[in-house]
């Protein structure tokens, strides 16, 4: 055999282990969380949407984008720091592929950069969302501690 017909084997098996561990990744997100597309602000009109899944914990959204093969959340928003600026439909070319979806608008300081973020999302979801950050327990509740 010669060097090339090895490169190119090779070369096989390491897309095929690439495809194996995408297509693993997409199943399982798509199984346990909830579909959303995520863009950063600013950005253009129609621009910058990215396909991916959300998860909700105590304290944080965890966001793992689609096309990752990243093991961890591609973006991870405190549940503290979330509030929504707005909500609007998609307008434009937008509703090409948010069709049926509603847009919010998160204030900066979500996450760690402070960067502002746009969710579009399915009004189902967007209702669960919104429980959850309701849910979320207010400072003003937690009990003083003593010194």
């Amino acid at each position: 055999m010669s060097l090339v017909a090895v490169s190119l084997g090779a070369l096989l098996v390491v897309a095929l282990i690439v495809c194996v561990l995408l297509a693993y990744r997409l199943s399982q997100l798509r199984r346990m969380g909830t579909p959303v597309l995520l863009r950063g602000l600013p950005a253009a009109d129609d621009q910058g949407w990215r396909h991916g899944t959300v998860h909700y914990s105590e304290d944080a959204l965890r966001y793992f984008r689609l096309t990752s093969l990243r093991r961890g959340p591609t973006r991870t928003l405190s549940r503290s720091s979330i509030e929504i600026v707005r909500r609007r439909r998609p307008f434009g070319t937008e509703g090409d592929i948010l069709e049926g979806m509603i847009v919010l608008e998160l204030a900066p300081g979500a996450d760690e950069a402070g960067r502002a973020y746009e969710l579009a999302m399915a009004p189902g979801a967007v209702t669960a969302f919104q429980s959850w950050l309701e849910s979320r327990q207010s400072d003003r509740s937690q009990r003083r501690r003593s010194a």
